[in-house]
């Protein structure tokens, strides 16, 4: 007598693949009705209260609207006042200055930070424990002095 062609790990094989189809075909369905290509505009509209609120019901048009002043408002960076140069002008302590590598570190006396200072930003020469006074500009790793002068 001839053995039957399908064992039983064939059929709960063919058990798991007709789940998954059925379980497909359900979230199809469903997908279906519940789409959002079957409501109208109005379904899909949005309005936004005075308060800045997402809400569905539109506004009341015999509310009176506010008149906003168009030169208040402020977009961006607010404007700052122009710099004065004096201010600009820093005081510090020069830590440490290597002249062979041309380099060197000034301590400010206001923040206490270490500002770099290279030998092509000083009108003089200066060393180690001087009191120089100098501006600051933004360089590619931090803080740069720039126009170091011996402070008098």
């Amino acid at each position: 007598m001839g053995r039957s062609q399908e064992t039983f790990s064939k059929k709960e094989k063919e058990k798991k693949k007709l789940k998954k189809r059925q379980d497909k075909e359900q979230k199809k369905e469903e997908r279906k009705t519940s789409s959002r290509n079957g409501k109208d505009l109005d379904e899909m509209l949005a309005y936004v209260d005075e308060f800045g609120n997402i809400s569905s019901t539109p506004p009341d048009p015999n509310k009176k609207k506010k008149v906003v002043d168009q030169s208040e408002i402020q977009i961006g960076v607010s404007r700052q006042e122009p710099v004065d140069p004096a201010t600009l002008i820093r005081k510090g302590t020069v830590t440490f200055f290597n002249t062979s590598k041309g380099y060197g570190f000034i301590k400010d006396h206001v923040s206490q930070e270490s500002i770099f200072v290279h030998q092509n930003a000083l009108s003089g020469p200066i060393k180690e424990n001087d009191k120089v006074s100098f501006e600051v500009e933004k360089g590619l790793k931090g803080l740069n002095a720039v126009n170091v002068k011996l402070a008098s």
